[in-house]
């Protein structure tokens, strides 16, 4: 009987796909190569693309990246067509075939949405296809945006159960600091906890050309992480990375999941990634804690602070005292009504007339919360 097929994400940064204003074919070319030999060791790939805009920005004779909205738009949609018949082309030179799938933050925040993106992934993937994903910088504006190609990429492996997300990137991992500020910056090969420390590590590597930061890709592997999938974050450089990751070696800085994870609802992965947090709760340590070691929901006795313009049935994130966010979650009540019933208990909120309807409910409760890894 044949092994179950396992499922790559990959994810390139513009600056990894883009020099001196032009496309890296040659990269590409190598990318299909490696497409060709993880299908025959029983891989499905599936490739989150950077680079529209920096494709686009030349060719309509920016010599930077264009900082109003309606040229960043249209350097997208001119790179948007040469990336995808380039990597047409060289996909079709292995004999496979790609797809272009392109998304913004409106096509997943709903939970329709959602599962219908993650059929049509599963579907292209099921026929041999290689889904090529990107943002939709022709027609996303601020409010509807991802941001950043690694929190898609996370969204993405989340949609299609992926065993291993990789980021090709301009570093070639995680250090202790910054490498190209700190002379003394230590290497770090595999994470197993994403802390305050970590992210504190992660100091921000945007490029010219690009919108990310390590910052960022720490960020999604820790859903990642919390979603029981292993991610690293590696360089775009090294020699055949995804066969060789493949194989199980040792490539950049690889992010371990707890093991024996119980297996997260698909609901609570649309809370994570689906739609962007539209305010911030920040609760006491006795409420962190509850959430974090007893899977409770969220009170409003241990909420401290209330932050952000939102409605009930909004996604929250949800802080300790230092900032830190431990979870993310559905608001059970708008934000007016959840700052007056801070620090108080069910039964005072109970004889306050205002507040009477979040009298037998929580603020967030624990199945619209997801607590972080």
């Amino acid at each position: 009987m044949m092994n179950e097929r396992k499922t790559m994400v990959v994810k390139i940064g513009s600056s990894t796909l883009v020099e001196a204003g032009e496309l890296r074919r040659d990269f590409i070319a190598a990318l299909a190569a490696q497409a060709c030999d993880l299908r025959d060791a029983g891989w499905d790939l599936v490739v989150v693309s950077s680079g529209a805009i920096a494709c686009g920005a030349p060719l309509l004779g920016f010599d930077k990246r264009p900082t109003d909205m309606p040229s960043l738009q249209a350097c997208a949609s001119v790179g948007q067509c040469v990336l995808s018949a380039v990597y047409d082309e060289e996909f079709r030179a292995v004999d496979m075939l790609t797809s272009l799938v392109l998304l913004t933050r409106s096509d997943t925040a709903r939970r329709s949405s959602y599962l219908h993106a993650r059929d049509a992934l599963t579907r292209l993937l099921d026929l041999g296809v290689v889904p090529v994903v990107n943002e939709n910088d022709t027609t996303a504006v601020d409010e509807i945006k991802f941001g950043d190609n690694d929190t898609l990429a996370a969204l993405v492996s989340c949609l299609v159960s992926a065993d291993l997300c990789v980021t090709l990137s301009d570093i070639d991992g995680l250090y202790t600091a910054n490498p190209s500020l700190d002379p003394n910056a230590e290497f770090i090969p595999r994470v197993d906890k994403i802390d305050a420390a970590i992210i504190g590590s992660a100091g921000d590597s945007t490029t010219s050309v690009g919108t990310g930061g390590m910052i960022t890709k720490i960020r999604s592997c820790r859903i990642l992480m919390t979603a029981g999938i292993e991610s690293v974050i590696c360089s775009g450089a090294e020699e055949r990375p995804l066969v060789r990751l493949a194989m199980g070696e040792q490539v950049g800085t690889r992010f371990v999941p707890p093991a024996g994870r119980l297996e997260i609802a698909p609901r609570k992965l649309w809370i994570a990634l689906g739609d962007s947090a539209h305010g911030t709760v920040t609760v006491d340590a006795g409420a962190a804690r509850a959430l974090v070691d007893g899977g409770g929901s969220l009170l409003p006795v241990g909420i401290k602070a209330v932050d952000g313009d939102f409605s009930a049935g909004d996604i929250l994130d949800v802080r300790d005292a230092d900032g830190f966010v431990l979870a993310r979650g559905i608001a059970e009540a708008d934000r007016d009504v959840l700052e007056l019933a801070a620090g108080r208990r069910q039964e005072d909120i109970a004889g306050n007339r205002l507040l009477v309807a979040l009298a037998d409910k929580p603020a967030i409760h624990r199945d619209n919360l997801i607590v972080f890894a």
